[in-house]
């Protein structure tokens, strides 16, 4: 129960670090003057971010590549909490199960 315990927590801080990413990323674009709204900022920024790309906002043409940058961002940083979240699990397994360890 301690290991899902584990997990469970792992997987909230990374969720939390992609949400503090993407408000990041919102604050940039309210920085640059794309957006007024908070809201309307970090729902542009969360469709970026995970690569969703519904395009229903756009930016201006002049900040139009950040776009493609926070969905790179986003892929790349993905793939480590993958990696972050697979290691904690790995590390769980080895530790459970002795005879598994090289």
């Amino acid at each position: 129960m301690i290991d899902l315990a584990t997990v469970v927590l792992v997987v909230l801080f990374v969720f939390s670090a992609h949400l503090l990413e993407i408000a990041l990323w919102t604050g940039l674009y309210i920085i640059c003057g794309e957006f007024g709204d908070f809201g309307v900022a970090f729902y542009h920024s969360a469709v970026n971010y995970t690569t969703l790309g519904y395009g229903d906002i756009i930016l201006t043409p002049s900040w139009r590549l950040l776009g493609p940058l926070e969905a790179a961002d986003g892929m790349l940083l993905f793939g480590v909490s993958t990696a972050f979240v697979f290691t904690v699990m790995h590390s769980l397994v080895q530790t459970r199960y002795e005879d598994l360890r090289d």
